[in-house]
């Protein structure tokens, strides 16, 4: 396999990273991996217009994986002040799911929010129902934190929810 790079995204990588975080997060194709929101949520995971204002944002980031001129994953960092670093959004390619590029850009998007925004824990938000993907952030360190975020029902740009309990139950790691 070649070589992975991981690196800032740049404007000109919106729409290629657009179609990769689709497929990692829904329909058809989403279903090769095991992250996939697809019994959860139709509709879209993202828009490039969002992801251009996450570009513009000094307080964000997409941090980026590529293989040659193929993006197979990204994540947004965030800075949420108080030394609070947030990282969401992770994309892996479905076919290269559970092969430690997920952990990679973990590891990546801790990194980037120390170094950037002098973040000393990181939060990230994730559906209860994925009991699976939790499981994983514990053992990379994270814990519940007992807070929870409301699902934004009501704007389609986040996705067309599949069910009415949709929620996020917050996690957290202290960095090294």
């Amino acid at each position: 396999m070649t070589e992975i790079d991981i690196r800032d995204a740049v404007p000109a990588d919106i729409p290629a990273l657009h179609r990769l975080i689709e497929s990692a997060y829904r329909g058809k194709a989403s279903r090769a991996g095991w992250t996939t929101e697809a019994d959860l949520l139709d509709g879209q995971r993202t828009d490039p217009e969002d992801l251009a204002g996450i570009l513009a944002d000094p307080k964000q980031a997409l941090l980026s994986a590529w293989r040659g001129e193929e993006p197979v994953g990204c994540v947004l960092i965030a800075d949420r002040g108080e030394g609070t670093g947030y990282f969401g959004m992770l994309s892996v390619s479905p076919t290269l799911q559970g092969g430690g590029l997920g952990r990679r850009l973990v590891e990546a998007a801790h990194a980037a929010v120390a170094d950037r925004f002098g973040a000393r824990r990181v939060r990230i938000s994730v559906f209860p129902q994925r009991e699976t993907l939790i499981a994983w952030y514990q053992r990379l360190g994270y814990r519940l934190t007992g807070d929870t975020l409301p699902f934004p029902y009501g704007e389609p740009r986040f996705g067309l929810p599949r069910r009415d309990d949709l929620y996020f139950l917050v996690m957290e790691r202290a960095l090294d």
